[in-house]
């Protein structure tokens, strides 16, 4: 007897590059648009809220939907469940942790505090954070460190992000932290470890990294 499948998977692959091409590895020097050399030690960033639209109606959305992504092998792929007979044109989902979930208190799983990704109850999660080495930067260590969260009023940082995308068994999302790095001017800005405009703004920079192309 053959036993129908109701449900197909589907993975959604975080791919951090530099220049949408050149895969981000800890190990690696980059070289931004003015030539100046760049090293990333740290990425992690939480994705949330998973949702599918077929045009603009709402079809599917992930339960407790709550991931934390980075450079890390294992942490770069999302693996859902979906009704087998399921199709869509669009996918949504949150650079960031939700309000609700922030007051809630620290949980567990991706949302354990051990992960290094919480702040206090009342500043709550970092919902992207990155960390490296350029000569561009003014700290003795040549460091920068971008820590960002903030979930209420003026400071929410929480951003929503909406790619064009059709059913495919694995969807590759690029992240761009070359888009990034060059939105900042890091003679000026590399410490950014609090709530604050400052936060806002460069997680609106962040969101804009995301993309299927």
């Amino acid at each position: 007897m053959v036993i129908s499948q109701t449900n197909k998977k589907l993975s959604l692959c975080f791919d951090p590059v530099f220049g949408k091409n050149d895969p981000v590895l800890t190990d690696s020097v980059y070289f931004m648009d003015d030539k100046s050399p760049i090293k990333f030690e740290t990425l992690k960033f939480y994705i949330s809220g998973v949702q599918l639209f077929m045009n603009t109606e709402l079809v599917w959305r992930e339960k407790e939907s709550f991931h934390l992504c980075g450079t890390d092998s294992d942490n770069k792929k999302i693996h859902l469940s979906i009704p087998a007979s399921l199709e869509f044109t669009r996918l949504t989902f949150n650079l960031g942790i939700d309000s609700l979930t922030n007051v809630s208190g620290a949980l567990g799983g991706d949302l354990d505090p051990t992960k290094g990704m919480y702040w206090t109850w009342q500043s709550g999660y970092i919902n992207f954070k990155l960390e490296g080495k350029s000569e561009k930067c003014k700290d003795p260590k040549k460091e920068f460190q971008f820590h960002l969260g903030g979930y209420s009023g003026p400071n929410k940082s929480l951003q929503t992000i909406s790619l064009n995308s059709v059913y495919k068994k694995e969807i590759e999302i690029k992240v761009d932290l070359k888009q990034f790095v060059n939105s900042i001017d890091l003679s000026k800005q590399h410490h950014i470890m609090s709530l604050g405009q400052a936060a806002v703004i460069l997680s609106q920079a962040a969101a804009k990294c995301f993309s299927t192309q």
